[in-house]
């Protein structure tokens, strides 16, 4: 660290982690990589069947194709250090390094946030305008809307690391955490940054909330205007509703726990982050893909003839 106009220039953070006990990090480690070792193929399975069925080339499957694609990057920014950290007794985090996890944590997570309302928009016109459905949600429509999704999480990330390399760190550079968030950097901050400490939580906490009130009203529109559906097509709409329902809960609600109250500090922070950060994303695509049929029974044609080409 060096000193610089009254205030610390740091160069690197020290990360606490999850445990402090060996032990318990031995057994996190192989819990994680168990967790891994399962979950994540699952989810290029999910994308290799989509990609590989003709049958599922509707826009409900090509938004769920890019919401496990999501998750997998998503996943990406912070377990691999996390894993690698239960090996070292002294963890630390280059400034650079932690930047760039804290710009990629909220890109991928606003993105994946933006996907849901995408994919609540297309639930609500094939079930509110079944006619115009093939019009509103083409094929054109659709690779506009997802890339509208990577442009949104990518002007939400940017705009939370250029309000956070601007913050002036006064406290020690030790974060109690297993990573590196900009609600942990605001707690080393001087206490002259109040309006970037504000932009920062409109950025994030008001998004966040906004967007799971938007998904919250809009799923009950859809599970209202079920009423007047057939039996059939009630159950069908139904369980498909029901698996963004929880994913819309999964996803959103650790996030408004954690970014929902401005600069205070969070019971079972450590807790929530981990299930926000590691857990939860690699399971969301699992929610949808369990509660659907069709898809299930394309998985399951993809591995025997993966296992069939193998024995042979």
């Amino acid at each position: 660290e060096m000193e610089h106009e009254n205030y610390t220039v740091v160069t690197e953070f020290v990360l606490l982690g999850l445990s402090q006990n060996h032990k318990v990090q031995m057994i996190l480690f192989f819990f994680f990589l168990l967790f891994y070792t399962i979950i994540l193929p699952g989810n290029i399975l999910i994308i290799l069947t989509i990609q590989g069925d003709s049958q599922l080339g509707s826009p409900m499957y090509f938004f769920l194709a890019n919401l496990a694609f999501l998750d997998i990057c998503y996943c990406s920014v912070i377990p691999p250090k996390m894993l690698a950290d239960f090996f070292s007794h002294h963890k630390t985090i280059s400034y650079s390094a932690c930047m760039a996890q804290l710009f990629f944590l909220h890109f991928l997570g606003a993105a994946e946030a933006f996907l849901l309302l995408v994919m609540a928009y297309d639930r609500y016109v094939a079930i509110c305008k079944p006619l115009h459905y093939t019009r509103l949600v083409n094929r054109g429509v659709c690779c506009v809307l997802v890339g509208a999704t990577w442009g949104g999480g990518f002007i939400h990330g940017i705009i939370l690391f250029a309000l956070s390399i601007h913050l002036p760190l006064c406290g020690p550079n030790i974060l109690d955490n297993f990573f590196c968030d900009v609600h942990q950097l605001v707690k080393l901050a001087c206490a002259n940054t109040y309006i970037v400490e504000l932009l920062i939580f409109l950025n994030n906490g008001v998004v966040i909330v906004m967007c799971f009130t938007l998904l919250l009203i809009s799923y009950t529109v859809l599970l209202l205007k079920l009423r007047t559906q057939s039996s059939k097509a009630k159950n069908k709409v139904a369980s498909t509703c029901v698996s963004h329902i929880i994913v819309v809960f999964v996803m959103c609600g650790p996030a408004m726990y954690i970014y929902g109250l401005p600069f205070q500090a969070v019971p079972m922070e450590k807790v929530v982050a981990l299930f926000h950060t590691v857990i939860f994303p690699l399971t969301n695509p699992m929610i949808y893909t369990l509660r659907n049929k069709e898809i299930k029974g394309s998985m399951w044609k993809l591995v025997s003839k993966y296992i069939l080409c193998c024995g042979k």
